[in-house]
């Protein structure tokens, strides 16, 4: 049986460029340095050394795990951290050869050293890093974690089944799969996001569900803003120009606004035709991942990789869709989206190191599809439809980035998601649901056995498809 999964757990606030290979790692690291203060004394620490295995080896450079890891050890929060703050503690770490553990104890560190890439993959998971720390009496602790997408961390051991199982039957509608979300609508009369709503709030008090929710879209709708009014070269090697900056320029023309707030209103003014509804939505997903791959804050939905979809399609929502739309609409996208994402969590994957891309932006396309059905005012039967189609025409989607980076063709790939993800939506809606061949569970469960299926070269490791037809030099 699964541990719930609130719909906080699939939308993280956290730093680019992935949420697998950078903020996973990073909270691995937070754990780990959890686990030393309350077992240690810190101070008796010498050394600590972190051996990164498998994906999070292969493409660690291209996704700053070594940054991450760094980070986490030095007592700092992917949610608050000062974007501009990170740059300086990783240079003061590569100057001074010391890291400042826990933000309070100064020990040696060589990164070349002290963070190691092993190549071989460990039996649990593809993401894989063991964190030793050494002590001044000559002995070691090791405590090893899995980064299993989404920015969830796992360990190998099973000891808190029993708790998480306890903390599943908190929830009033416990959900593994689409058909029992499906049968809770049906008995009780009510929308997906009411369902989801009721399940928050055995967890939390309304006031801090609304601020929450409302925080996460205040984080996308920056993201969106900074990406549209950020120009020049992403970091890592490739020379990839930002796009957002000039395609937005185009469309916004002049208009004049001073915050993101403003500027979603000005957009509301624009011209509404289908190229440029093609363009805005793309702008806005480009947007995102331009500022994820530079290393900014975003938000997982469900991973950094994909992270321009959802808040692209919810944009589109909100300024071409429904004009009067605003925190009421905001908040039921955002509840049904994470519940739908939470059911692949549990029936397959999120990882694109376990699946391949389709874990993620198909993921991510399935989440904003259905979310979207329901704001159209979609059934319950029609929103698991669209999530359904979203998901059917990524199946068997690669991920091959080139470089080891979150760019090519992850960037792009956003921009298609979200275009799929309001398809997906609007054939669900022009469809009897009654009428559906193919469950959103049987797509799931496709697409686990797809996954299972794909070589491993496609599954973030960078030994296959265009990270080999296409290398650095060729950029």
């Amino acid at each position: 049986m699964e541990a719930c999964i609130s719909v906080f757990d699939m939308l993280k606030i956290g730093v680019g460029p992935s949420s697998s290979h950078t903020l996973g790692p990073w909270r691995a690291a937070e754990r780990f340095l959890n686990e030393l203060k309350s077992e240690f004394d810190i101070n008796k620490i010498t050394r600590v050394k972190v051996d990164l295995y498998g994906s999070l080896s292969l493409t660690g450079k291209g996704h700053a795990t070594d940054f991450a890891v760094m980070l986490g050890l030095s007592g700092q929060d992917p949610e608050y951290i000062p974007i501009q703050n990170i740059e300086g503690i990783i240079k003061s770490i590569e100057t001074k050869n010391e890291i400042l553990l826990g933000n309070q104890t100064p020990i040696p560190f060589f990164i070349l050293q002290d963070i190691v890439f092993n190549k071989n993959f460990l039996p649990f998971h593809a993401n894989g890093l063991t964190f030793t720390a050494y002590f001044n009496d000559e002995t070691k602790y090791s405590s090893t974690f899995y980064s299993i997408g989404g920015g969830f961390v796992v360990k190998e051991e099973r000891e808190d089944v029993q708790a998480k199982e306890a903390i599943k039957c908190a929830f009033p509608y416990p959900i593994d799969k689409a058909s029992e979300l499906l049968a809770y609508c049906k008995n009780e009369n009510k929308t997906i996001s009411e369902i989801i709503y009721d399940n928050e709030k055995s967890m939390r008090p309304e006031a801090e569900i609304h601020h929450e929710l409302m925080r996460i879209w205040k984080t996308m709708l920056e993201c969106m803003y900074i990406g549209c009014h950020s120009e020049g070269i992403l970091p890592g090697g490739l020379h990839v120009r930002r796009r957002a900056f000039d395609m937005h320029q185009n469309l916004i023309g002049l208009s004049n606004y001073s915050t993101p707030q403003e500027w979603l209103e000005e957009i509301r003014k624009t011209e509404v035709k289908f190229r440029q509804i093609l363009k805005w939505v793309s702008c806005f997903a480009l947007a995102v991942n331009e500022v994820n791959a530079a290393l900014g804050r975003v938000v997982t939905a469900p991973t950094n990789g994909s992270a321009g979809v959802i808040p692209a399609v919810l944009m589109y929502y909100l300024v071409i869709e429904n004009h009067q739309g605003g925190e009421n609409e905001i908040k039921k996208f955002l509840m049904v989206a994470g519940e739908i994402g939470s059911i692949f969590k549990k029936g397959s994957t999120i990882s694109a190191a376990m699946g391949g891309c389709q874990a993620e932006i198909g993921v991510s396309s399935a989440m904003a599809a259905g979310a979207l059905c329901e704001l159209l005012g979609g059934s319950p039967e029609q929103v698991l439809m669209a999530a359904e189609i979203a998901m059917e025409h990524h199946l068997g989607l690669t991920c091959d980035p080139i470089g080891g980076l979150v760019q090519i063709p992850c960037i792009e790939r956003n921009t298609m998601g979200a275009i799929k993800a309001i398809n997906a939506a609007e054939l669900a809606l022009e469809t009897d649901a009654k009428n559906a061949k193919v469950s959103l569970d049987k797509v799931i469960d496709t697409m686990w056995q797809t996954a299972k299926d794909m070589n491993s070269k496609y599954k973030e490791t960078s030994e296959g498809g265009l990270a080999v037809a296409v290398n650095m030099a060729d950029c």
